[in-house]
């Protein structure tokens, strides 16, 4: 930690910083919570859905990953904006753009309107997750970025812990309603309140501290102290992608995108074909997974901050869902074994990821870090397209779900084995 003010004693900035946490986590928090559960809600909508619409396994694995396209490509245009145009109105756009997206897939009626909304939900939440960690490194400086990306990234596998029997139970207990199916109530139910998110991001966040009114000016000057680029200044979007770290990057977090959208939009249907039918007490076994995930990813957020280590923290559980994917092809026919083995793999790509978002927040910074933050994102979530599409059709062609884990297993250890050579083309992490 650089030096402290004068004025600032190492009581009163460690307060400053608690009081920074309350101030903008338990929002962001809440905000990225619907983010997750509007881009994977899909997955418990194919119980229904899937029948109702007559869309095939291929259909949907497409379908629910074509999302990550139309993200993809207003993903870098959206973050070269956000320095210029501020967090405040970029999140506050963003928010209500998909919250009326996602409440509108109720209207689906076929594949190509799947498509289409699927497509323009990635549209409108270009820009999200990736503005939050360019957001939060104009925070908290380098000693402490692990573990507030860890806390407000653990709202995706709360996401998946509300969101499990939340949609469980909206599906079944609203089902035939007003005339309308489980799971068109779900998409409106759990699309709306990121309208009301986004209007309140205009009364909640500071686009930087120098605009917070509620800092002292000792207190703003000590978190541009803070937040002062360590390793390497990019002011030049150019000269971002002339970098090989960043690609090296992006392509490990393709690597570890993949296995984690697979998980996400198949895991409801993974454990339906282990014969869990009733829908309600699928959900409650959903949210198995992602509660070990958010303990887990909080716990190496954390241990890597105190360590100041990020690759192995990165690389080893990336390896670890390897081998937990390959014991779920082992363990099919047996519910138990199968839930230990995805729970396991869920949280260690979760704490993969966790730990990975630390390592470029650090080496990419100054006025482009936004557009390299976002560059690296952009490459890396387009696995979020490739992994739940080739497991629909890894399932549409074999029939099972074995060919499915056994890809993400593999793609899983590229990344490990990736952030492990990284060595080479990046400086110290």
């Amino acid at each position: 930690m650089s030096a402290i003010h004068p004025s600032i004693t190492a009581d009163s900035a460690s307060a400053l910083y608690t009081r920074l946490n309350w101030r903008l986590l338990p929002f962001l928090v809440i905000c990225y919570m619907f983010a997750y559960l509007d881009r994977v809600n899909v997955g418990f909508a194919k119980l229904q859905m899937q029948s109702d619409l007559g869309f095939s396994d291929a259909a949907y694995g497409v379908g629910a990953g074509i999302f990550f396209l139309g993200y993809v490509l207003f993903e870098i245009p959206s973050n070269l904006m956000l320095p210029k145009v501020g967090a405040r109105l970029t999140f506050s756009r963003i928010l209500v753009l998909w919250g009326i997206t996602s409440a509108c897939m109720l209207f689906v009626r076929n594949v190509p309107a799947f498509y289409a909304m699927r497509f323009l939900l990635g549209v409108f939440e270009a820009g999200f997750a990736p503005g939050m960690i360019y957001y939060l490194s104009c925070w908290y400086g380098p000693a402490r970025m692990g573990r507030a990306i860890a806390l407000v990234f653990v709202a995706g596998p709360l996401g998946g812990i509300v969101g499990g029997p939340l949609s469980a139970w909206l599906m079944t207990t609203l089902s035939g309603v007003g005339g309308l199916a489980g799971w068109q109530w779900m998409f409106l139910v759990e699309g709306l309140p990121c309208i009301a998110l986004g209007l309140l991001t205009l009364r909640v966040l500071s686009d930087r501290p120098a605009d917070a009114r509620w800092l002292t000016d000792d207190e703003k000057r000590l978190l541009d102290r803070e937040t002062a680029p360590a390793l390497h200044r990019a002011d030049s979007f150019k000269e971002i992608l002339r970098s090989p770290r960043v690609y090296v990057l992006a392509i490990a977090y393709f690597s570890i995108i993949f296995p984690i959208y697979a998980i996400s939009f198949w895991l409801p249907a993974l454990l339906k074909d282990q014969g869990v039918n009733n829908t309600i007490r699928l959900g409650w076994f959903v949210a198995i997974p992602y509660l070990a995930a958010a303990i887990s990813m909080y716990a190496a957020g954390r241990h890597s901050d105190t360590s100041g280590e990020r690759r192995l923290h990165c690389a080893i559980p990336a390896l670890g869902a390897a081998g937990c994917l390959i014991a779920a092809v082992f363990a099919d026919g047996n519910l138990t074994l199968t839930l230990i083995a995805l729970t396991c793999a869920t949280a260690c790509l979760w704490m993969a990821y966790t730990v990975f978002w630390a390592i470029p927040s650090q080496l990419v910074e100054g006025t482009a870090a936004a557009g390299g933050i976002a560059l690296i994102n952009t490459v890396g979530l387009s696995g979020g397209f490739w992994g739940p599409a080739v497991f629909g059709w890894a399932k549409s062609w074999t029939g099972n779900m074995h060919l499915g884990l056994i890809v993400m297993a593999c793609v899983s250890a590229t990344a490990a084995v990736l952030i492990l050579t990284a060595r080479l083309t990046m400086k110290k992490a």
